[in-house]
């Protein structure tokens, strides 16, 4: 159950049919009306009997997407998760950060009852952010996996955009090349993408390759 649907969408007095997207700043319908709304501009979101009921601008809009999924979406807008949310930090976890310095994600690691791991020699880690900032920095990347849990992570941060130095195709295919599968990314900052990574399957049962 995500954030999109096939749903009638009433506003203004009239229904249309169409698609409802909820995406990370707004939430958009397309179908026989197109309509794009920011969701710093929604002053009220609700679910009232199978309904997600916003309020935004002065107008108001139903969206009938059905009651378990009209609760998960007014939420998602009225708490939207934090960026170590959608990071997957949690309690407990032990975490490193390579190439990078950011007091904010250092703090927000914290508040959620993780563990920084400031030693370059660390491992069995569940989670590392790495910041790459030149395509050759991605040749560390299977060193860097080493140090993981093998159920853990590796976070590549790096700059987005046209232009940037590290391309999505080539922090693929450094990706593979360390054992590595790419399974998830989202938007680190206004700037900057993260391109989590985590470790082959086949990998690891191999033999060598113990728990640390």
């Amino acid at each position: 159950m995500g954030y999109d649907s096939a749903c009638t969408l009433t506003i203004d007095g009239r229904a249309f049919r169409g698609t409802a997207v909820l995406e990370q700043k707004e939430l958009l319908f397309r179908g026989d009306l197109r309509l794009m709304i920011p969701l710093s501009g929604i002053d009220e979101a609700r679910a009232d009997a199978g309904l997600l009921v916003i309020v935004f601008g002065g107008r108001s809009a139903a969206l009938e997407i059905g009651a378990r999924m009209a609760e998960k979406w007014a939420k998602r807008i009225t708490s939207p998760p934090s960026r170590v949310d959608k990071l997957g930090v949690k309690a407990g976890m032990r975490i490193a950060l390579v190439g990078m310095d950011d007091d904010a994600l250092i703090e927000d690691i914290g508040a959620k009852g993780a563990r920084l791991e400031t030693s370059a020699r660390s491992k069995g880690l569940d989670m590392i952010f790495f910041a790459a900032h030149a395509p050759r920095d991605l040749s560390r990347l299977e060193a860097i996996a080493g140090r993981l849990e093998l159920a853990g992570a590796i976070w590549l941060i790096r700059a987005k955009g046209r232009g940037a130095p590290i391309s999505e195709r080539q922090s693929m295919a450094a990706g593979k090349k360390a054992g590595l599968v790419d399974v998830k990314v989202v938007s680190y900052s206004e700037t900057h993408s993260a391109e989590k990574y985590v470790i082959r399957v086949a990998r690891r049962s191999a033999p060598g390759r113990a728990r640390a």
